[in-house]
C-alpha cells in the first residue's frame, strides 16, 4: 500500500525532498541560534552577575552599601549542600572616588574572594600586567585599565579611595596596584577597581555583611531548582535570591524577540511545505479512488481505509524528517566543534562583540530537543494534512469509484 503514495504519484518524492530540506534548515537554524544565544549568556551572566545572586530583600531596589546583608561562614557553608552549587563569591560594592596625585575619578569598589571570583567570572584571566593575588590576606588591588589611564596609575603605585562606609562610617585607604584588568565592556574598564573581601570589610568598615554572594552552578540549565532550593533554605524575610532573567531583564526580552523572529521563519517555511505535501496528497486521493473502492467493495472498513492513508502519509513525513536529520547532524556537529569565527568580518565585528564580553564567535548547538521538535511539528502537520483524504473517503461511493 505505501506503493501507493509514492507509486501513484511522481509528488511523494519532491514531498518528501521538500520536508528533508525543511527539517534541514529549521535544524540548522535553530542549532546556530540556540548556540549562540547560549554562549551569549555564558559570557554575559557569568562575566560579573552569575546565574544565582543572594541579596538582602531591599538591595536590589536600593543598592546601597546600607542594605548589606548578614553573611557569615555558616551561611556560605549551609550553600554547599547542594551538590549543584560549585561555589559561593560573596561581595563588597559600592561607589567611591579613586585619586592619584591630582587626578581623580569615580569607581566601583568590588570587594571578593580571590578563587570563587575567578572560578566565576575568571578575573585572573583578565589580567594583563601584574599578578592575581596570593590571598585573602592580600591588601593589594586590581585594577581595571581604563581607571588607570584616566588618572596615570602603574604597576605599584599606590590607589587612594575615599567613600562613606557602612552605616554613614568614613571609608579611606591606601592600596598598592597588584595588578590590571582588561575588560570587553569599555564601562567596566573606566569604572572597576578590585580588593580581597577582608580588604574591603576593612575599608567600607562592615562586619559579617556582604552586599550580594554570586553563585556558580555546575549546570546552568539546573537554576531554576538551584534558585528554589535557595528560597527554602534561607530566610525569605531577610534575603531575596535572584536569579539571572531577573538582573538582565533587556537581555531576556532581546532573546525573546529574536526567537519570535525565528519561528516566524518557521512558520513560512513549514506552511509553503505543507501547500506542497497537499497537492501530492490530493493528487493521491483523487488517482487512488478505483484502488479504494475496490478496497470498499471487497470489505474494508472505511475508518481501516482512512488508517491506511493516515499511516502512508505519516510514513512520507517521517521519512522527510529522516532525512533532514541525517542531512543536517553532520554540518551542526562541525560547527559545534568548529564554531563561525566572525574575526574574519573585520575588527568592527570583533569590537563589537567584546564591547559586551563576549568571544567573537557563533557555536552551534547540538541538542536533542531541537531535533525532536521537527518530528513533532511534521507529525501534527501531516497529520492534519491527512484530515482531507479521510473526509473523501468518508463519502466516497464504491461502485462510482470502480467506475472512474
Amino acid at each position: 500500500m505505501l506503493g501507493g503514495i509514492f507509486g501513484a504519484t511522481n509528488g511523494g518524492l519532491s514531498s518528501v525532498a521538500s520536508i528533508a530540506f525543511a527539517v534541514f534548515f529549521a535544524v540548522f537554524m535553530q542549532s546556530i541560534q540556540r548556540g549562540a544565544w547560549d554562549h551569549m549568556l555564558d559570557n554575559v551572566v557569568n562575566f560579573y552577575y552569575g546565574y544565582v545572586q543572594v541579596q538582602s530583600k531591599d538591595y536590589f531596589d536600593n543598592p546601597s552599601i546600607d542594605e548589606a546583608m548578614t553573611w557569615n561562614e555558616q551561611i556560605e557553608s549551609s550553600m554547599g549542600a547542594n551538590p549543584e552549587i560549585q561555589g559561593v563569591a560573596p561581595r563588597l560594592e559600592s561607589f567611591a572616588l579613586a585619586s592619584t596625585g591630582d587626578e581623580t575619578t569615580g569607581v566601583l569598589v568590588v570587594g571578593t574572594r580571590p578563587a570563587p571570583e575567578s572560578a566565576l567570572t575568571h578575573l585572573e584571566e583578565r589580567l594583563v600586567a601584574g599578578k592575581y593575588w596570593d590571598g585573602e590576606d592580600d591588601t593589594g588591588a586590581l585594577v581595571a585599565v581604563g581607571v588607570a589611564e584616566k588618572i596615570g596609575l602603574q604597576l605599584g603605585d599606590t590607589l587612594i579611595l575615599i567613600s562613606q562606609g557602612y552605616r554613614g562610617a568614613n571609608a579611606a585607604g591606601k592600596y598598592a596596584v597588584k595588578g590590571l584588568l582588561k575588560f570587553g565592556s569599555p564601562d567596566l574598564n573606566k569604572q572597576m577597581v578590585y580588593l580581597t573581601f577582608p580588604t574591603a570589610s576593612w575599608f567600607f568598615a562592615t562586619e559579617g555583611v556582604a552586599t550580594s554572594a554570586a553563585i556558580q552552578i555546575k549546570d546552568k540549565t539546573d537554576e531554576p531548582t538551584v534558585t528554589q532550593w535557595l528560597q527554602t533554605q534561607l530566610d525569605t524575610t531577610a534575603y531575596a535570591v535572584i536569579p539571572w532573567q531577573e538582573m538582565i531583564p533587556d537581555l531576556v526580552e532581546a532573546k525573546m524577540l529574536d526567537a519570535a523572529g525565528n519561528n516566524l521563519v518557521l512558520a513560512v517555511l513549514y506552511l509553503i511545505i505543507s501547500f506542497g505535501v497537499f497537492g501530492t496528497i490530493l493528487m493521491m486521493t483523487r488517482e487512488r479512488q478505483y484502488e479504494f473502492g475496490v478496497l470498499m467493495g471487497i470489505g474494508m472498513q472505511r475508518w481501516q481505509l482512512g488508517w491506511m492513508v493516515w499511516m502512508e502519509i505519516i510514513f512520507l513525513g517521517l521519512l522527510g524528517v529522516a532525512m533532514g536529520m541525517l542531512l543536517s547532524f553532520p554540518l551542526v556537529y562541525y560547527f559545534q566543534q568548529n564554531p563561525f569565527d566572525l574575526s574574519a568580518m573585520g575588527q568592527e565585528a570583533v569590537a563589537t562583540y567584546e564591547k559586551f564580553g563576549m568571544e567573537p564567535i557563533l557555536p552551534a548547538a547540538l541538542d536533542a530537543d531541537i531535533f525532536l521538535q521537527q518530528a513533532v511539528i511534521v507529525f501534527w502537520v501531516t497529520t492534519l494534512l491527512a484530515v482531507y483524504p479521510y473526509l473523501k473517503i468518508r463519502k466516497l461511493a464504491p461502485v462510482s469509484a470502480m467506475r472512474s
